[in-house]
């Protein structure tokens, strides 16, 4: 270790790397995110559950997540035009509480999250969430997670915030064979399922931005395996253009931002 620390000292770069240690303020912004976001594949679990319990009697016209759920249950019948078995009954009835109190539990986190930004608007990271909530498309959750999991971090440049996010390619190199591997996946998981999904988001509520434009000129051919390796350098575009806004204020081209009230 020593060794390691004189080297560093020294100036040998890749000989020794410090890490970077969040503070505890830093780390206990990120909990109600992930506490979130289990409470959401929890929810997920429960319904995908009551869904297939209910498609062994023929039933698939159901919806645990609508408000009269409960009441709509109650009057569920059987393919064959028979009650439901009191068994399951009671087992979808007690399902349907836990998805409630999930439910309340993560309105209770979202609302929480809205009233620190609305009291404390200036207060740490706070300015980066609100500038990246007024784009269309991206919503305050996930420009929180951004912010609080990458983009609030120091890096250096656009190729350190892509290989952060897991986004940038693993190519395999011997001799004269050079073949692409896919994703790396060394980076935050997280994020990167964050940005994923926001890029397919980003088609639809960015239609005339630029980075739009730029993935429907390079899928023109229609092939699903076009489109999925577009969407991987969709997404790694869009979270550098969304560093720079969140760090420099610099704006891609032909994006649209929510209206403010006057």
């Amino acid at each position: 270790m020593k060794r390691s620390y004189l080297g560093w000292l020294r100036g040998e770069a890749k000989h020794c790397r410090m890490v970077a240690v969040p503070t505890r303020e830093e780390e206990d912004g990120k909990r109600p995110l992930r506490e979130r976001e289990g409470l959401v594949g929890e929810a997920t679990r429960l319904v995908n559950r009551m869904t297939s319990l209910l498609a062994l009697y023929g039933v698939h016209q159901f919806n645990p997540r609508r408000k009269r759920a409960a009441e709509r249950l109650a009057q569920l019948t059987t393919a064959e035009g028979e009650a439901l078995p009191p068994q399951m009954l009671g087992e979808l009835q007690r399902g349907l509480e836990r998805l409630n109190m999930i439910k309340g539990q993560i309105a209770a986190i979202e609302a929480a999250q809205r009233a620190r930004l609305a009291t404390a608007p200036a207060a740490g990271p706070h300015p980066m969430i609100l500038a990246l909530a007024k784009v269309v498309g991206v919503g305050v959750m996930t420009a929180e997670l951004l912010v609080r999991e990458v983009l609030s971090r120091h890096l250096r440049d656009r190729r350190a915030v892509a290989r952060y996010a897991g986004l940038t390619g693993a190519p395999d190199e011997s001799g004269k064979r050079r073949r692409e591997k896919g994703l790396a996946r060394a980076g935050s998981a997280r994020v990167r399922r964050a940005m994923l999904q926001l890029a397919w988001r980003w088609l639809r509520h960015q239609p005339h931005c630029s980075l739009a434009k730029w993935f429907r000129a390079r899928t023109l051919d229609g092939r699903r395996d076009t489109k999925l390796a577009m969407i991987v350098a969709l997404a790694r575009k869009l979270l550098i253009a969304l560093w720079e806004l969140a760090v420099t204020g610099k704006l891609p081209e032909g994006i649209r931002l929510h209206r403010v009230a006057a």
